[in-house]
């Protein structure tokens, strides 16, 4: 089985690429979070494959994809293989250690760790902002030859050397990532201009359920994940974050609809 949990379309495209090849079914972490159950247990069989694609937030997994692991059961589970499948726009610092850490709570093993470079989508912080064309196209043709290359070390059971962590992933991973978590998870900046034609997209994509159409017009709640989401996916670019994303740009995966 495939968890995977996705704000602007990468991790999920990644997910329906290793569904169809893997033949393994697509659980959405965000939809089961929203189940009212202290413990999330699924049953797996001897020779399920167990994978956990998301992105990389900050240098560590996004935050919904911790949670959902720290309510995880695996009924049948007795050494399968788990693999974690992070998408990221650069780098992912040791992300893999932070899954491999939470999975190891719950008394599962992380077999493999592996990630995809693609298109940039963090805007909300001075000094980030979406790829250029050039490169934004350059990542998406990159994405499948990778995507293959995981397929097959999947299947062959190689842990391979297809995960990119990139400089100071101490630093990245063990000190901002933290940060990030305790201090920009919940609280946020969102707000609606008056380009807004309630077209209520934004509140049916959150995965988080932050956002709620109130007077026609989307209200943010204080669970933001900062999945961006909902600024990206805007059809006419009627959400900003402060004043720091009037003139980036915005990004998602063109085959996710």
């Amino acid at each position: 089985m495939i968890f995977y949990f996705t704000g602007t379309g990468n991790s999920l495209w990644v997910a329906k690429a290793l569904s169809e090849a893997l033949g393994e079914p697509l659980i959405s972490i965000a939809d089961e979070l929203h189940k009212e159950k202290k413990d999330l247990i699924y049953q797996v069989r001897p020779d399920e494959k167990i994978l956990f694609v998301y992105p990389v937030h900050s240098w560590g997994p996004a935050v919904p994809v911790t949670r959902f692991i720290s309510r995880l059961t695996l009924n049948g589970y007795a050494g399968q293989p788990v693999c974690s499948v992070s998408t990221c726009g650069d780098e992912c610092g040791y992300t893999d250690r932070l899954i491999g850490k939470a999975l190891g709570k719950r008394a599962i093993s992380l077999t493999a760790a592996y990630s995809v470079i693609m298109p940039n989508n963090y805007i909300l912080l001075p000094g980030f902002d979406v790829d250029d064309k050039e490169v934004e196209e350059r990542k998406l043709q990159e994405a499948p030859v990778r995507v293959a290359g995981i397929i097959d070390a999947i299947r062959e059971h190689r842990p391979d050397a297809l995960y990119h962590t990139g400089s100071m992933p101490g630093l990245k991973s063990y000190w901002i990532y933290p940060l990030f978590a305790h201090l920009a998870i919940g609280s946020n900046s969102f707000r609606v201009t008056d380009a807004c034609v309630s077209c209520g997209l934004c509140e049916r994509i959150c995965p988080t359920g932050t956002i709620s159409m109130q007077a026609g017009k989307p209200v943010w709640a204080d669970t933001c994940v900062q999945c961006v989401a909902c600024i990206h996916r805007c059809p006419v670019r009627a959400i900003e974050y402060g004043k720091g994303t009037q003139k980036k740009g915005r990004y998602h995966h063109p085959e996710i609809k």
